[in-house]
């Protein structure tokens, strides 16, 4: 319960497109045609406006090839998903921090007085954004975006967990030609060990990826499986509903325990603070008992676990090892002693 990895595994037709693909010695297609095809109906997005990667992680990559000099900057709002800031320093760019408010929301102000300054007056060139973000499962308002979108740089929008939120802006980059947004099959399809992303980027931009990206980057085996997958939608948007479900279960039972303090989640995980006893101890605690939870000590982010949504039985479990049948015991009781004062 610490990758956020998804309980139920891919479609089983995924297992059987792959048992029964026989062309594994061949070079995959250069420019992924059928799955881009399937795509767009997928995303109701233009053909020519996809780009399919070896995972959303590569896309990041490719998107800082094309339009970073060395010691051009990067505008990321931590705590967020930590390979905007791998990528910059592989990439000779310079990473600029606008910490989040407490609550996790984004500080706008902030934000565009990092994109305007420094440099010699020159902007910076990118701004990561992650809806839902990764590690707090906070989504970025419509209003909050369209006034990113004023600012005069690319912004990217990681949408890893977009379908557990039941909302994209994947058709705004028809309207804004500075937005980006990134998309994979790692969370929702259960694909996350064969590495299948894509990104819909505006239509000037496209000419430019074509020219810089890897010709075979993604693999046969990936693209079968995302092919079947996106064959059988109703299949996984049912396990995708069960671990909405199971989220909301579960952070209601957080919530009974004392010492947590779970924050709303619009993702497949829940971040919760650890409040009056050590959270890595806590962390150690549950893998003493086979249950791994992800565990932070950084900046934003100081006495944190955060906690990947599983099947019921495994959220019993956890719940369990943190004793919140005893803690909702004693929120009751506390309640019923003082409905008798």
């Amino acid at each position: 319960m610490d990758a956020n990895e998804n309980p139920y595994g891919p479609s089983p037709r995924v297992r059987e497109a792959l048992a029964r693909y026989d062309r594994y010695h061949v070079y995959p297609d250069p420019e992924q045609r059928l799955l881009r095809e399937a795509l767009t109906r997928y995303v109701e997005m233009p053909f020519e406006q996809i780009l399919v990667g070896h995972g959303s992680d590569e896309l990041i990559d490719l998107l800082m090839r094309l339009f970073l000099e060395p010691g051009d900057r990067v505008v990321s709002c931590p705590p967020t998903f930590g390979m905007y800031a791998f990528d910059t320093a592989i990439n000779q760019g310079k990473l600029v921090h606008v910490p989040r408010r407490a609550d996790f929301s984004l500080d706008v102000a902030g934000i565009e007085a990092a994109v305007m300054g420094g440099n010699g007056g020159r902007p910076a060139k990118l701004l990561f954004l992650c809806s839902p973000n990764n590690p707090d499962g906070s989504v970025v308002p419509a209003s909050v975006l369209r006034r990113l979108l004023g600012l005069p740089l690319i912004v990217v929008l990681d949408e890893a967990y977009a379908e557990f939120a039941g909302r994209s802006y994947a058709s705004w980059v028809r309207e804004h030609p500075n937005l980006v947004v990134l998309r994979t099959f790692s969370k929702w399809a259960g694909l996350a060990g064969l590495r299948v992303g894509y990104g819909l980027f505006p239509h000037w931009m496209m000419p430019h990826l074509w020219k810089i990206k890897q010709p075979y980057n993604v693999n046969v085996a990936g693209t079968v499986a995302a092919l079947a997958s996106l064959e059988d939608i109703a299949y996984l948007r049912e396990n995708v509903a069960r671990i909405v479900a199971e989220r909301e279960r579960l952070y209601q039972a957080l919530q009974s325990i004392p010492y947590l303090e779970p924050y709303p989640s619009r993702a497949n995980f829940i971040l919760c603070r650890v409040v009056g006893r050590d959270a890595q101890a806590l962390k150690r605690s549950l893998e003493r008992e086979g249950i791994l939870v992800r565990y932070f000590d950084k900046p934003g982010l100081r006495d944190h676990i955060r906690i990947s949504v599983g099947r019921p039985e495994e959220t019993d479990r956890l719940l369990e090892a943190l004793g919140a049948r005893h803690g909702v015991r004693d929120r009751q009781q506390v309640t019923h002693d003082r409905a008798r004062r």
